[in-house]
């Protein structure tokens, strides 16, 4: 068999995921060659890829590469992926779930602050929402950036801490102090690693289906499922997690809130899981009924 080309962004978090992948592949005897993507701005398009719906912001450049046979598959943090995938395009395999959570980290001389009084800065309209259900008078800065240079914004501004996904920093080996904070719920399918295909390639396919790890998979559909009912195209504040317990039964836990994080409406559930079953869809349905499709038109006028 040919080598297999993995496509990836280039940040050092992205290039760890991507030899993760590898690893797993080697392991089963087939040789590997990791392509990072840069930027699609130089790439010779046709106007059909144009048309395929490619909005990840995070995603576009290693899909067009896939569509362009550059990359055989391509790997990303599963939670980057929209619920909509470019025609021909499909996740073939995710890793085993690692580190779901969304942690604090603060600087030094913000360590005796109380939660309330910190000032926080994130990007995420998740988490800011999130935070200002517990703590309405939060003052908020924006970061973006890898975890390097958000880390580096933190030593250099004007605040006291920021959010990270868990997994960021362990991936990383980064030793640096964080705390969990409970009152997060993740965003849909933190913390897992996706490999997307071409769904015309059936070879890749069958090379990933001995790699995919089922109960991730289980879990992040419901998650996945979730938010897709929900979003109906609008970004929103929307947390989603599923994990299976010690009794094979699976609890999901979702969430969503207004922008300013004061109206909120939550599930949580535990069932036993049958195939076929569109939990992810069944349980958002609820949550519109509860109020939810009030909360969603009033965020699509605030953005």
């Amino acid at each position: 068999m040919r080598s297999i080309k993995l496509g990836t962004r280039n940040s050092p978090l992205a290039l760890w995921q991507a030899r993760e992948v590898e690893r797993n592949l080697q392991n089963r005897n087939y040789s590997t060659e990791i392509t990072p993507i840069v930027s699609s701005g130089d790439k010779n398009l046709q106007q059909p890829l144009y048309a395929m719906g490619i909005t990840g912001i995070f995603t576009k450049d290693l899909d067009i590469a896939l569509l362009n046979h550059e990359v055989d598959i391509a790997v990303h943090s599963l939670k980057d992926i929209p619920t909509e995938l470019p025609e021909n395009i499909e996740i073939i395999a995710v890793l085993k779930r690692d580190f779901p959570q969304d942690v604090l980290v603060r600087k030094p001389d913000a360590e005796t602050l109380d939660l309330r009084d910190l000032k926080i800065a994130t990007s995420s309209l998740r988490r800011r929402a999130f935070w200002l259900k517990e703590f309405p008078d939060t003052e908020f800065s924006d970061i973006r950036g890898n975890v390097q240079t958000r880390l580096r914004k933190l030593e250099e501004q004007d605040f006291d801490a920021t959010l990270f996904s868990l997994a960021a920093i362990e991936r990383m080996g980064l030793d640096i102090r964080y705390e969990a904070i409970p009152i997060m719920i993740s965003a849909p399918a933190q913390g897992v690693v996706a490999i997307t295909g071409r769904s015309d390639d059936p070879e890749m396919k069958e090379v990933f289906k001995e790699i995919n790890h089922l109960p991730t998979q289980i879990c992040i559909n419901i998650e996945r499922n979730f938010l897709n009912t929900l979003e109906g195209g609008c970004t929103a504040p929307i947390g989603a997690f599923a994990e299976i317990n010690d009794k094979n039964e699976i609890r999901f836990r979702g969430r969503l809130c207004s922008l300013d994080g004061q109206n909120c409406i939550e599930t949580d559930e535990i069932f036993a899981y049958k195939e076929g079953v569109n939990y992810g869809k069944k349980f958002a349905e609820e949550v519109i009924r509860n109020g939810g499709r009030e909360i969603m038109q009033q965020i699509k006028t605030q953005l």
